[in-house]
């Protein structure tokens, strides 16, 4: 989105030892911050294990509380604030998108533009495994630099995100759409703020739009132009409360051509007008 009114957080640690890839202490992390309750747009992917103490993490509207066995994902355009970072500890792992290794698995679970952002492993076999991912990719990160392998982190890092994807999670399973719901998703992603109509989508992938609708319903429970919407919902309400647009250019941003037409819209799916959802979250 062009002019992008909600701060970017792009990848850029201190010392970029290996390209596109870091893991650091949570602790290490928040003394970098310079404001830890600011809200920013991430353009890479972070999960962080937490091992000790307890906080908060704030990812589109829903803060999720942290504590020991908490596994946080949060992907490229999420918008995010760490909120109370209090005494949590743990370990933060951030790689951008072109990072991991290019196997269909791992560049579905990359790929997807949302999935479950918080888990509760508490003390689990699943949180004994993570926790053992995470250590091996903190020792191969941590050797001298001129040992360190690319490659090996490349590789443990796509065991470790195959490994998080099969854990269960809250909510329906993207994975259930296939690689209908796979591409429809990401022709969303490029579109949402200028095609809004599921028969556009089917023609530019080449489904029919029912063939659309069994795959979105498959994976989320809802019909493609609820799934449709509802990006364009998330991307409103993320302006709305996060910038001091108005509503006319937040409308514009969004493909609408009156500011009439996005309060109907908005107010018909959100169940409140943009100026109270922004009031309500300011």
């Amino acid at each position: 989105m062009p002019d992008e009114p909600i701060p970017s957080l792009g990848f850029h640690p201190p010392d970029a030892g290996v390209p596109g890839f870091e893991i650091v202490d949570l602790a290490t992390l928040h003394a970098r911050m310079r404001r830890p309750g600011g809200l920013h747009r991430v353009d890479f992917h972070s999960l962080t294990l937490v091992t000790a103490g307890t906080g908060t993490r704030t990812v589109d509207f829903v803060t999720h509380p942290c504590r020991p066995g908490t596994l946080l994902w949060v992907r490229p355009g999420q918008v995010q604030g760490f909120g109370d970072i209090g005494t949590a500890d743990g370990a933060h792992l951030m790689f951008t998108p072109a990072f991991p290794p290019a196997f269909s698995g791992v560049e579905r679970v990359v790929g997807a533009w949302s999935g479950p952002v918080c888990r509760q492993l508490g003390t689990s076999p699943d949180h004994a495994v993570v926790a053992d991912f995470m250590g091996r990719l903190r020792a191969e990160f941590d050797r001298p630099p001129e040992t360190v392998s690319p490659e090996i982190l490349r590789l443990q890092l796509a065991v470790l995100l195959l490994h998080v994807d099969r854990l269960p999670g809250p909510g329906t399973d993207p994975r259930a759409g296939g690689e209908i719901y796979t591409r429809f998703r990401a022709e969303l992603e490029r579109r949402y703020a200028t095609v809004r109509r599921a028969e556009d989508y089917a023609q530019r992938l080449g489904y029919s739009v029912r063939t659309l609708s069994r795959a979105c319903l498959a994976a989320t429970g809802q019909p493609v132009k609820q799934v449709i919407d509802g990006r364009v919902v998330l991307e409103a309400q993320r302006l709305l409360a996060h910038t001091g647009e108005p509503v006319a250019v937040i409308a514009r941003r969004l493909g609408f051509s009156e500011p009439t037409n996005f309060g109907k819209f908005f107010t018909r799916r959100a169940g409140v007008t943009p100026g109270e959802f922004r009031d309500a979250h300011r």
